[in-house]
């Protein structure tokens, strides 16, 4: 949810104020793809670090008198972290379900007297539904089962079903529970994979 909220305001300025600028931008976006996941992540824990960028800035700027643990090892890291991380998957195909909805509608509506607000809501955001339910489900199905950014950047209290799985698998040495586990866990992306056909073929018939 965090990311694709995210990503909603910077696919609609692609689609629809970028300009000259877009490609240049779209490049930007992209760019997160040539480098390791692992990487950002590690990125993001230098950042977030007692002695990292935010502490210093904020040291820095007289905010704050001494660093603070209260930004690593949190839920608030590990939200953050998968928000950029997989920003780029729901960018994408948000900015292409934008830039596909004519811009004679929006114009038509302006002309109508429709304030801009009301263009978005009545004209923008349904049109866009679709991309904004494949970017959900693109983000949802790594980040499900994803245990590497907990384990990175979260705490004891940032466990998520991938690090349940994980130590199953490894300390534990439980593997039926863990298969168990698994198996749940595609049951639910099943579930939500059926639930956003069926938003999508409502939200189409719509538009």
């Amino acid at each position: 949810l965090a990311t694709v909220v995210t990503a909603y305001p910077v696919a609609y300025y692609l689609a629809f104020h970028a300009g000259r600028r877009r490609g240049l931008l779209l490049f930007l976006v992209t760019l997160p793809f040539w480098t390791s996941y692992l990487l950002r992540v590690f990125a993001w824990k230098i950042v977030l670090a007692y002695n990292g960028v935010l502490n210093s800035a904020l040291i820095e700027s007289g905010i704050w008198s001494e660093p603070t643990l209260a930004f690593l090892n949190t839920p608030a890291a590990v939200v953050v972290t998968l928000a950029h991380a997989y920003a780029p998957f729901a960018i994408l195909p948000i900015y292409v379900a934008l830039d596909t909805i004519p811009k004679s509608l929006i114009e038509a509506a302006s002309d109508l007297g429709a304030r801009p607000f009301t263009s978005f809501r009545r004209i923008v955001l349904p049109n866009s539904m679709p991309g904004v339910l494949a970017a959900a489900l693109v983000v949802f199905v790594p980040t499900v089962g994803d245990y590497v950014t907990p384990a990175l950047v979260g705490g004891p209290a940032s466990t998520m079903i991938g690090t349940l799985i994980q130590a199953q698998f490894g300390k534990a040495n439980d593997w039926p529970f863990g298969a168990a586990l698994s198996v749940a866990v595609m049951l639910v992306i099943l579930c939500v994979v059926l639930v956003a056909r069926f938003a999508d073929r409502r939200f189409g018939s719509r538009t």
